[in-house]
């Protein structure tokens, strides 16, 4: 086994291509461990629906990035007390779906700094029954990746405010996230570790050796950093596969203003509003049929919304309602 050093790169989009990178490339006669510590960010679950694990006022107003992973799964958040570890190896036909197997490195590591880690259910650690770790696989053409976190101190209330469902009544096929009481890693440790120092200390375990200078490692190329860069540019940073990968999901959501009730129903697919239909009480003059009109084929983000009605009177089809309330209404 080899360890991958990603160089301190926070960028999850240019993590998660490394990833990628190393999985389709390496992995059939060897075992690859990388580490990577990701800057405040939600990770989706590959058959999830983006908007409807997150607070998305919350995650637009924070600034924090939201990219869809390659494993299937729950979202998770990551921030840069969350040291994200992933063994890369040859599908052998009976490694996939062994999370144990991946996951006792790890178990051991955390026991010989004192902290009582176990496996909980199919996937995760805990400490006393609460998580500090969830993990999850990916398999293609004879090569697999078993991934997890480890929060060492990563901050809850943020990951709390940042996970929240969205306010938006979506009834969805994506899979849904389980919230399970978490734990943070620095909780049962005698003495505060940073990341680093912890990262230092899981990698002399697992590698058996008393100086980090004797952990074996493959160092990424130029080459290699150059394919990467593409795998990040065209897939992880693109709307497309962050957003536009959700299942088909439709949303209902409506809201009594001063000047009426206003009933938005959307049907949603690949990201984009496919049909829009509005309801309500309200007193416009013109079609609502130009309205919805103007919405239907936009992404399901506020943005382009704002950006399809920033020359549209909507007061003129819904009365006293502001274009402010109405998008506020849509997302």
């Amino acid at each position: 086994m080899k360890f991958i050093d990603n160089k301190g790169i926070l960028d999850p989009m240019v993590n998660l291509a490394i990833e990628e990178y190393i999985l389709e490339n390496f992995g059939e006669k060897d075992t690859y461990l990388l580490f990577y510590v990701n800057k405040p960010s939600i990770i989706i679950g590959r058959n999830q629906n983006t908007i409807e694990e997150i607070n998305t006022d919350y995650v637009e107003e924070k600034g924090i990035k939201v990219v869809r992973r390659l494993s299937g799964g729950g979202a998770v958040y990551h921030d840069e007390q969350n040291l994200n570890f992933s063994f890369i190896t040859k599908d052998d036909g009976e490694s996939f779906q062994n999370f144990a197997k991946f996951t006792q490195p790890m178990i051991d590591a955390l026991k010989s700094l004192g902290v009582p880690a176990e496996m909980q259910g199919r996937n995760d650690l805990a400490v006393e029954g609460r998580k500090i770790s969830g993990n999850a696989m990916f398999s293609t053409r004879g090569r697999m990746f078993s991934h997890g976190t480890l929060m060492l101190d990563s901050k809850i209330e943020e990951l709390s405010k940042a996970l929240k469902v969205n306010k938006l009544k979506i009834e969805s096929k994506g899979i849904k996230s389980v919230r399970s009481r978490v734990a943070t890693i620095s909780e049962f440790l005698e003495e505060k570790i940073t990341v680093d120092q912890f990262k230092e200390l899981i990698l002399k375990h697992v590698f058996e050796v008393d100086n980090i200078n004797d952990v074996p490692q493959y160092v990424l190329t130029e080459e290699d950093w150059k394919n990467i860069n593409e795998i990040s540019k065209n897939r992880y940073q693109q709307w497309e596969w962050n957003y536009g990968k959700s299942p088909s999901y439709n949303v209902q959501e409506s809201t009594k203003f001063p000047a009426g009730l206003v009933d938005v129903r959307l049907d949603v697919q690949k990201g984009i509003i496919e049909n829009c239909k509005i309801y309500g009480d309200f007193f416009g003059i013109g079609n609502i049929a130009d309205l919805e009109a103007r919405i239907t084929g936009v992404r399901h983000e506020r943005q382009a919304i704002e950006k399809a009605l920033e020359d549209f009177d909507v007061s003129h089809y819904l009365g006293k309602i502001t274009k402010e309330d109405f998008i506020n209404l849509l997302y």
